[in-house]
């Protein structure tokens, strides 16, 4: 699903690190199917790191910074977003966000957190806060799905993913992007432009979920997004 999205959009190197002591095949096969240029590597957890991708994204990073040019290719610039397979992508998400990230990008992910959306709190454009359900007290209260960092942020810094983050309760974003150097000022909020008058805000990035999501209406405002409760 992640590939044949990637497939509508131009421009890309996909990274891909697989948690274990070898590649496989049949990935390969699919990256060979995306029609861009890819970087496919083994990278199995070490004992201390959690299982869900923290290492992984370490080894990406470093790669990154010790390849970067031949990454960019015949570009000047470039943009690191931190994709799933299981997620949900609308292909503006790469095409009208991702690409124009000059420093710390954010927007609005759906099903995530336990509500039907999460994102960056925006007034006059600037973000003040976090509309989420966990833990809105982090300094970047943001999903993996939900931001994106320029590359040239990631290049002037040695931030990795470690193997665990207190500031985060958890979560691994506080840290990595507190690590960054990154404060709340740095910020561009996407998806927040003023919205025509009987519209809803759209949600272009969604953790994919096979049941029915069961949230109460009283627990959540998302009526400035377009999503059913």
């Amino acid at each position: 699903r992640f590939a044949n999205t990637l497939r509508l959009v131009s421009h890309v190197h996909w990274i891909v690190v697989e948690d274990g002591s070898r590649t496989v095949l049949y990935v390969e096969n699919i990256l060979e199917r995306s029609t861009h240029p890819y970087t496919y590597f083994a990278a199995k957890t070490p004992i201390g790191y959690p299982k869900r991708g923290w290492y992984q994204r370490t080894c990406a990073l470093q790669f990154l910074r010790n390849k970067s040019e031949s990454v960019l290719g015949s570009h000047k610039e470039g943009v690191v977003y931190f994709g799933d397979d299981d997620n949900s992508y609308d292909t503006r998400l790469f095409t009208d966000y991702v690409r124009n990230v000059r420093k710390l990008g954010m927007w609005a992910v759906g099903l995530v957190g336990g509500a039907p959306v999460e994102s960056p709190e925006v007034a006059n454009g600037t973000v003040v806060g976090y509309r989420v359900k966990w833990r809105p007290k982090r300094k970047f209260a943001v999903d993996m799905a939900g931001f994106a960092v320029n590359l040239n942020d990631i290049l002037r810094t040695t931030a990795v993913f470690g193997e665990s983050c207190k500031g985060g309760f958890g979560a691994p974003e506080p840290c990595f992007l507190s690590d960054m150097g990154f404060n709340q000022t740095d910020i561009e909020p996407f998806g927040f432009e003023e919205k025509k008058e009987q519209t809803k805000r759209e949600v272009l990035v969604w953790h994919t979920r096979t049941f029915q999501p069961k949230f109460k209406r009283s627990e959540f405002d998302a009526s400035e997004f377009a999503v059913e409760i």
